[in-house]
């Protein structure tokens, strides 16, 4: 396999690189800013270049013929930057794909459940995408899409709900929440939420590029235990050594921290870790879905158990000095 990576720097993009690089495949990684991880894996070539810019995309689709879409953007404060980036740069990909690999032989898009919107009950593949807010409509615009160059191009679509492990950023909060004493809970009906490791995350995605029963369909990569904020929290403070204490807060409570955070943020210029986003995730009915398909076509089954990939996860950010 010769396979591109774009959003190869990023928490998913790297651990499917790090996989990449340990089947002894060649890859070429495509970041927007340097990436000392991924220097000097065996295999890998790191360039430089921007998945919104046709030409960078072109140059590094060649000679490939297996592309791994995974850049993308998570936090904007203009609504439209979402569609320019996430459905834009995936057209933009496929474009190039057409014109520059023709021996392409699966074209995959790392999507989100958000696309398929939030649900207490498991959503399927087969029902229709319902997103809620700005970056789940732009991943459901890049699903739509790439589907619809499915009559020309071998594609597949990954759609995985909160991805757990080492790298993550996006989940730091409710570490540092544990870190300090507390494990914050909501008043009110239970919120379950699909959740998968990030290295098993990674091997869904190799499935996806290799698997014939993967072209033109979507997938749910998810464990098939389900977990909420809470016992993220709980989790997260045994595995720092950490006794919580739970407290269950108003969801308007919820609403008001994050609204002050994102005050904060622009104001200082300091990005907190709390923001409306993750607020409304926070604060929707569930986030579940059902992966019993990728199960049955794919043979792929998330394995990583929530207490050893939030272990790893806090390893890693104690690593680092972030807790």
């Amino acid at each position: 396999m010769r396979a591109l990576v774009t959003g190869a720097g990023g928490f998913l993009g790297s651990a499917l690189v790090r996989r990449l690089s340990a089947r002894g495949e060649r890859v070429r990684a495509l970041v927007r800013s340097p990436a000392p991880a991924l220097e000097g894996l065996p295999g890998v070539d790191v360039v430089s270049g921007d998945a919104t810019s046709a030409a960078s995309l072109r140059a590094a689709v060649r000679g490939c013929d297996v592309v791994f879409h995974l850049a993308g953007v998570r936090r904007a404060t203009d609504p439209a930057e979402f569609l320019r980036v996430n459905a834009g740069s995936t057209r933009l990909a496929l474009d190039a794909c057409l014109a520059e690999a023709p021996g392409l032989s699966r074209f995959v898009l790392a999507g989100s459940i958000a696309a398929a919107g939030p649900s207490r009950t498991p959503r399927r593949e087969d029902e229709p995408l319902e997103p809620v807010e700005p970056y789940g409509a732009s991943k459901a615009e890049a699903e739509r899409i790439t589907l619809a160059y499915a009559d020309r191009l071998p594609v597949a679509v990954a759609r995985p709900p909160r991805i757990m492990g080492p790298g993550d950023r996006e989940n730091l909060f409710f570490f540092r929440l544990a870190r300090s004493g507390l494990a914050i809970g909501l008043r009110g009906p239970e919120r379950p939420l699909s959740w998968i490791d990030v290295d098993d995350c990674a091997r869904g995605l190799v499935l996806l590029a290799e698997k014939p029963e993967a072209r033109g369909e979507a997938f749910f990569l998810a464990s098939p235990a389900t977990t909420d904020a809470l016992s993220i929290q709980l989790e997260a403070a045994r595995a720092l050594g950490v006794r919580a204490r739970a407290v269950l807060v108003p969801p308007a409570a919820v609403r008001g921290a994050a609204a002050l955070a994102e005050l904060v943020t622009s104001v200082s210029g300091r990005r907190l870790p709390l923001n409306r986003k993750l607020a409304a995730q926070v604060l929707a009915p569930g986030w579940v879905c059902d992966p019993e398909k990728a199960r049955a076509r794919l043979g792929f089954e998330a394995r990583t158990p929530l207490c050893e990939s939030i272990a790893r996860a806090a390893a890693w950010y104690r690593d680092r000095g972030w807790l």
